[in-house]
């Protein structure tokens, strides 16, 4: 067992009380030195336990006080006196004499479950002070104390490798990676490149935003865009990404509904992404501070990051456009027919008037004379019919001469006609 104890004397005090007496700890702190001869004793009080003692006992408290007796934290101390009791135990490797259990220092102080580090006391009427080892009870407090602490062991363990990384990012930015993290899943297998998802920020700025601003804290940042589960917002030149689920609960549908693209919020560092150098963030009061970013975020990043399909990329990492006239010409010219192709080449070659009219010819289906009775059988009216305005539409052949005489015996004909329609009407 040490030789030093740190005696809690506010809790000695007010043990079996409703408010601390400096009687009943002197008897407590005079009983333990009875046992305990030669060791180190230091009595440790709250700063406001001058206050709540009896007023009579106010003007020996303060002479106590002034020879060194007894401590007090500053006023105002995080935890009481409990914090400020423990860490001089924690220093010196003392036991500590309490009864109570410091379940909100469990995460913080595990030697507190270590055997001989704690001793109870109470005054037993007739007996005197009864001091006994004991072992701090785990209540709900000290579970979530231990679970918050081993969150944030882990969330600082993150910020620590994403410090590493961008560090070797920054200093060797061509050397290629074998990790593969969620968004690059079989990404450049088999076709020889790497799994290496795409990096949301440079590695300069991130690596300055993680230094700068740790997980938990707020930074003031200006929102920039909408996704379907969330907005993009700028912090300090590196692109970060807020949830729906970290912008209220329940969550809203949209992010138009709680932000306004340009405006400049405040936001909460929830989430470090090394691998990808991605920032996660939600609104104060939402946010869940944690060692990894949300399946939606990673999603929505990736999509940012991620080029179209069968889209070029410029030196940048841009998708490059090819020009829309050349992808039409282009189109155009595989649309075409190879028959039409080659009838326009057939076309535009010189040629005699006799190899055009075969080909034409070549080209109809069909004899001649089938194509002479196709269209006679088209033509309504008798053989006869056809043959007299055959004969009168087709041009006379022979001389001349012929020519002339047909013509004389068609006028011929018309008087005649004529002649005799005057006759009959007289």
């Amino acid at each position: 067992m040490a030789d030093h104890f740190v005696i809690d004397g506010s809790n000695l005090a007010t043990e079996g009380r409703t408010e601390p007496s400096l009687a009943q700890l002197r008897d407590g702190v005079a009983a333990f030195r009875t046992e305990h001869p030669g060791a180190v004793v230091t009595v440790v009080v709250d700063a406001s336990f001058e206050h709540r003692i009896d007023p009579s006992e106010r003007a020996a408290f303060s002479k106590v006080a002034a020879a060194g007796d007894v401590v007090s934290p500053p006023a105002g101390a995080v935890g009481r006196g409990d914090g400020f009791l423990l860490q001089i135990a924690n220093r010196t490797g003392g036991t500590v004499v309490s009864n109570d259990s410091f379940q909100e220092f469990h995460a913080e102080y595990e030697w507190l479950f270590e055997p001989g580090r704690l001793i109870g006391g109470k005054p037993v009427p007739g007996v005197g002070w009864i001091f006994s080892l004991r072992r701090p009870v785990r209540g709900i407090v000290s579970r979530k104390t231990v679970q918050k602490a081993k969150r944030e062991e882990k969330a600082e363990k993150q910020v620590r490798a994403a410090i590493a990384e961008a560090t070797a990012d920054a200093l060797e930015p061509d050397t290629p990676k074998k990790r593969r993290r969620r968004g690059a899943r079989g990404r450049g297998s088999g076709r020889g490149e790497t799994n290496e998802p795409e990096a949301v920020n440079a590695p300069a700025p991130f690596l300055q935003f993680v230094i700068d601003h740790r997980l938990g804290t707020e930074v003031d940042g200006v929102v920039d865009a909408f996704a379907s589960h969330g907005a993009f917002v700028e912090v300090d030149g590196v692109r970060c990404y807020v949830p729906l689920s970290a912008m209220g609960d329940p969550p809203p549908s949209r992010a138009r509904d709680v932000l306004t693209r340009g405006e400049t919020c405040r936001f909460v560092v929830q989430a470090v992404d090394a691998p990808r150098r991605g920032i996660e963030l939600g609104l104060p009061g939402f946010s869940h501070v944690a060692g990894a970013p949300s399946d939606e975020t990673v999603a929505a990043e990736v999509r940012r990051t991620r080029p179209r399909k069968g889209a070029g990329t410029k030196p940048g990492g841009t998708a490059a456009r090819a020009p829309a006239k050349t992808t039409k010409k282009k189109a155009a010219v595989a649309k075409t027919p190879a028959k039409e192709t080659t009838a326009r080449k057939a076309a535009a070659r010189p040629g005699t008037a006799k190899e055009t009219t075969a080909r034409k010819a070549a080209a109809r289906p069909g004899t001649a004379k089938e194509t002479t009775a196709r269209k006679a059988a088209a033509r309504p009216g008798t053989a006869k019919e056809t043959t007299a305005r055959k004969a009168a539409a087709a041009p006379a052949k022979g001389s001349a001469g012929k020519t002339s005489t047909a013509k004389k015996v068609a006028k011929v004909v018309k008087k005649s006609g004529s002649a005799t329609r005057r006759t009959r009407s007289t």
